[in-house]
């Protein structure tokens, strides 16, 4: 009897034990249906391939990190101007993203739609399917080209999991500065 107990009560403390370190792996969603990130996607790098205004064939690359116990695949990254005294018009039929960075490229990843909206200065990126987490991915973004006007454009970053109301977490802002290169014309 005394050792059925002892048995009882060391199985039920390895259950409880257990279930209390098991990792989170649920998204967090309101009774309204607002689909959120356990732990947000990061922006790790905005980079840019030429900073000289006017330029073509540029790429603007966005690394993201999206976390193991993000909860949620990301379905979705949003990409606002912000700043700059220029709106920069895209080729969005060449909009690529992949798993790793721009520098160490790994697995292309299958894109849904890829959008503007003028007005707000907004490229949306869809993944098709979504970004699972655990992973580093880029999207490289190409501008017909670089601004005509010199200084610093701010490109705001936001993160969207899976859901039909999906609650966007702002990453935070990819700077890049442009430079005018006409002092390289005027002296040589």
């Amino acid at each position: 009897m005394r050792l059925t107990t002892l048995f009882g009560i060391t199985l039920s403390l390895a259950i409880g034990i257990g279930e209390v370190t098991l990792p989170v792996t649920q998204a967090v969603q309101l009774r309204d249906g607002l689909v959120y990130f356990v732990q947000p996607p990061k922006l790790v790098n905005a980079t840019t391939t030429y900073k000289e205004v006017n330029v073509w064939g540029g790429t603007y690359y966005f690394t993201i990190n999206v976390p193991e116990n993000a909860g949620e695949s990301l379905q979705k990254v949003t990409i606002a101007q912000k700043e700059g005294s220029e709106n920069i018009r895209y080729n969005l039929d060449d909009t690529r993203a992949f798993v790793g960075t721009r520098d160490r490229k790994e697995t292309q990843l299958k894109l849904g739609s890829v959008t503007n909206e003028r007005k707000t200065r907004t490229v949306s990126v869809n993944f098709d399917p979504p970004v699972t987490p655990g992973q580093t991915i880029t999207i490289a973004l190409r501008p017909v080209s670089n601004p005509s006007f010199s200084g610093v454009y701010l490109f705001g970053v936001t993160a969207f999991p899976v859901g039909e109301k999906a609650h966007g977490q702002f990453l935070g802002f990819g700077r890049f500065q442009f430079y005018s290169n006409w002092g390289s014309w005027w002296f040589p």
